[in-house]
């Protein structure tokens, strides 16, 4: 796979990266359901082996959880793959979730995420989410502070708009924005996206099968099984009205995968991929061959016609 430069870092990452959300396993409160350990590790490497060369997780998946999947899943290897994670969710001893950008608090974060990677620097460390809004220079402050001190080696933030950006550049520069994006989410296209361009700030989108729902292998009777603590059962893009919608974007993008003989899914992420602003996009796996099935979008195009359709389809969708 074609690597791209992640904005102003020294990283140059693949088109697709290993998103390690549903890793986490059951038991808090942003859950996919239960997962097996052994298939999460199976899947990591079976990125590896495609070419994959970076993992996106976060302190809050699984609450910690995810964060030691990963180190498992890397231990003894010497040709590792880029380790990217998330601050600023944080949990109590009942396992409730919370939000902080205080340094203290950040500080913490960085510090048992390192133990919980079993690495001496993180690649890439983000804030989650602006929240609380009113300590975005504290939280953003503390991560130039810890890149300066060798902790991270670069640092980005996630699901910030236009305004918060420009706060947080005041004080350092940013390496890269996480935000969610794909066919059924575009609103980052109208302002944020050509802002992060003009200002060369990588671009890592997440959600670009939008948690599942584009790949194909979800149907009404699969929605309607989805276990108690999986987040998405309570989520209106499995609700009606929604769902009717986005189960015939699902059709379209068969029918044109179908003449290249690439599943939907493959088409989802292409489409993300198309976006000269992305440089790359965050899949999530649970299993190895749910990596098979998508990693071929880092080198399908779709064509000028193709994306008139999908156009098309959601303006009839919008009359």
């Amino acid at each position: 796979m074609h690597a791209k430069q992640l904005g102003n870092s020294d990283l140059f990452i693949t088109p697709i990266g290993f998103g390690a959300w549903a890793i986490g396993g059951s038991g808090w409160e942003f859950a996919w359901g239960s997962q097996d350990d052994r298939d999460s590790i199976a899947a990591i490497h079976a990125a590896l082996d495609a070419g994959i060369n970076w993992i996106d997780t976060a302190a809050v998946y699984g609450l910690g959880h995810s964060e030691e999947v990963v180190a498992r899943a890397l231990e003894g290897m010497s040709n590792r793959p880029y380790v990217f994670t998330k601050c600023s969710m944080v949990w109590d001893e009942h396992r409730k979730i919370g939000h902080s950008l205080k340094s203290d608090s950040i500080r913490r974060e960085c510090e048992a995420s390192l133990r919980r990677l079993q690495v001496e620097t993180i690649d890439l460390y983000q804030i989650h989410w602006p929240d609380p809004e009113e300590d975005i220079e504290e939280g953003w402050g503390t991560l130039a502070a810890l890149r300066k001190e060798g902790k991270v080696r670069h640092i980005g933030v996630s699901n910030f708009n236009v305004e918060q950006l420009k706060r947080a550049q005041a004080i350092a520069p940013i390496t890269s924005l996480q935000p969610r994006y794909s066919l059924l989410h575009r609103e980052v296209e109208d302002e944020i996206l050509p802002f992060v361009a003009w200002e060369n700030i990588g671009v890592i989108a997440y959600s670009p099968m939008a948690s599942g729902l584009l790949t194909g292998a979800m149907t009404r009777q699969r929605i309607a099984a989805l276990p108690a603590d999986d987040w998405r059962k309570r989520h209106p893009d499995f609700q009606e009205p929604l769902l009717s919608r986005n189960l015939n974007v699902v059709n379209s993008l068969r029918v044109i995968g179908r003449t290249y003989a690439r599943p939907p899914a493959q088409v989802a992420v292409a489409w993300v991929l198309r976006n000269p602003a992305v440089t790359g996009a965050i899949v999530g796996a649970r299993r190895p061959g749910q990596v098979s099935g998508v990693v071929g979008a880092a080198e399908f195009h779709l064509s000028p016609h193709e994306l008139a359709e999908l156009e098309a389809f959601f303006a009839r969708a919008a009359a």
